[in-house]
């Protein structure tokens, strides 16, 4: 998707594994979309993609009713309907709602949800697979597999079964119990995943550099960004040791209940082990800083808040500047899309005047 978890999905491959229904399987990903749970595109009406009303379900206008003898993306509606059929649940009560990039979504009932991978993002469904059950035994609030398949008996392509959750995307910042639910899943004792990668920061300094030649900066802007680079790696320990992070902590992967709490947090493709500041750059700043003193409360090992904002600002500001080049992305929904918003974010949130400790991070 863009700058590598600078916005962008990670593919990662794991172990193959088949687990039959009511198994919690061990390994793979993406876009878990039903209704109540979203993926790409915008809200109408205050339904957000992925989202019908209970009249939609029935009648099939915003989602699409599952029609036997359909197929499309190798994937036919027949074999839908079989996988609906192991958990007792009838062709009329599955519904396909919007996907995402690397999966297919399917309602199967009130209880379940079904995603399928597209051709290309096998190994993503995998490595969502292997870390879900590592972060639900960390507390973490995501829904639980039910059953993972990738031995192509029924559909010809790895498949996911899983819980639903009926919620919402947050639309008025970040839902209340998210900071805690970070610090569960970064302070959990480490589990060796497969395929799990391993992520850390890029040279800043270098990219300063590559856009001052490239004449997309000046040279004192360049030496001011350098500089700035420098007083921020003095903030923070650049050799912490890596935590398990979500790694696309943002709105479309929050479903939150009526009253503003997280209900739970979705979409596992960009999890890797990584410094846990990069768990905070897919939030707008702002966000960041409203739930970043409660984290470090609910943190065992006792991190500091400014360390952590330092370590947040850094991916921030080098993300944004990996992305100025970057061609426009139009009919995006996410906020870091377009090539300039994380730089015009970080203007928006100095010129707002921050709290400590960020007003003294520049």
């Amino acid at each position: 998707m863009g700058d590598h978890h600078k916005d962008p999905e990670i593919a990662e491959t794991g172990q193959q594994h088949q687990t039959a229904p009511d198994q919690t399987a061990e390994t793979g990903r993406r876009h878990q979309t039903a209704p109540d749970q979203t993926a790409e595109g915008g809200r109408r009406d205050g339904i957000a993609p992925g989202q019908t009303t209970e009249d939609e379900q029935r009648d099939g206008t915003a989602s699409e009713q599952i029609v036997e003898g359909g197929q499309r993306d190798g994937v036919a509606a027949g074999q839908v309907i079989e996988v609906g059929g192991r958990y007792g649940v009838g062709a009329g009560e599955i519904v396909e709602v919007v996907g995402g990039v690397a999966n297919r979504g399917f309602v199967l009932g009130e209880e379940l949800f079904l995603r399928v991978s597209r051709p290309g993002f096998e190994g993503d469904l995998r490595k969502e697979a292997a870390v879900v059950p590592v972060a639900r035994a960390a507390g973490v609030l995501t829904p639980a597999i039910v059953e993972y398949d990738d031995s192509r008996a029924i559909i010809d392509a790895p498949y996911v079964v899983m819980r639903r959750v009926h919620g919402v995307e947050p639309t008025a910042g970040p839902p209340s119990g998210l900071a805690e639910q970070l610090a569960q899943l970064h302070e959990h004792e480490r589990t060796e995943i497969p395929g799990l990668p391993q992520d850390d920061r890029d040279d800043p300094w270098q990219t300063v550099d590559q856009l001052a030649e490239h004449g997309t900066i000046d040279l004192g802007t360049a030496k001011w960004l350098s500089d700035w680079f420098t007083r921020l790696s003095g903030r923070f320990d650049r050799n912490e040791a890596k935590v398990l992070i979500h790694g696309d902590v943002a709105a479309h992967n929050l479903l939150a209940g009526p009253d503003g709490e997280l209900l739970a947090l979705i979409d596992w493709g960009d999890a890797a082990r990584a410094p846990r500041g990069m768990d905070f750059a897919k939030l707008p700043l702002e966000h960041v800083a409203a739930i970043l003193p409660e984290y470090v409360r609910h943190t065992q090992n006792a991190v500091r808040e400014e360390e952590v904002a330092a370590a947040a600002l850094w991916f921030h500001l080098d993300w944004g500047l990996g992305k100025l080049t970057a061609d426009p992305w139009p009919g995006q929904r996410h906020w870091t899309a377009p090539p300039g918003s994380r730089v015009l974010g970080l203007l928006r949130f100095f010129a707002a005047g921050p709290p400590a400790p960020w007003r003294d991070l520049t």
